[in-house]
């Protein structure tokens, strides 16, 4: 009989990736990049921890959006107060932040339980190509566009 093993947290290696949003679709960054948080890509998934990788992404202002979605998709808040409800567009959104642009694209596509907030906390988005995390040496991944 094989026993199941059972994943520790020191028995999780975390590595480092480093992603060039460059030219990359929105939706296909974001579902590629949710994977590697998520640690898909590793034999030591585990739905109760995080046992994802680091990721890095760069030059987030220079991400791909079809036309349209940039007039037609808008960005929700609300204060909390009467007549406190803002939608931006995300034209204006890829201007002003496009770091939130990205981060807020990855969050919908991670589990929604508990550990969402720590596989952000794996998420580190910048909008240009200057990063302050080559300590880490982080590897550098492609991704497919046609």
């Amino acid at each position: 009989m094989k026993n199941t093993t059972v994943i520790k947290k020191q028995d999780l290696n975390k590595k480092w990736y480093l992603v060039d949003a460059k030219g990359v679709r929105l939706g296909r960054l974001a579902t590629y990049c949710a994977s590697i948080l998520i640690g898909k890509n590793k034999t030591t998934k585990t739905t109760n921890m995080v046992g994802g990788d680091a990721l890095v992404i760069i030059n987030a202002k220079e991400v791909d959006v079809y036309k349209e979605k940039l007039k037609k998709k808008k960005y929700y808040t609300h204060s909390t107060y009467r007549g406190g409800f803002k939608e931006v567009p995300l034209e204006e959104m890829l201007d002003k932040f496009p770091e939130r642009v990205i981060e807020k694209a990855i969050s919908g596509m991670l589990p929604k339980t508990k550990l969402r907030d720590e596989f952000l906390n794996n998420l580190y988005v910048y909008a240009d190509d200057k990063h302050k995390h080559d300590s880490q040496k982080p590897v550098k991944l492609e991704i497919k566009t046609k």
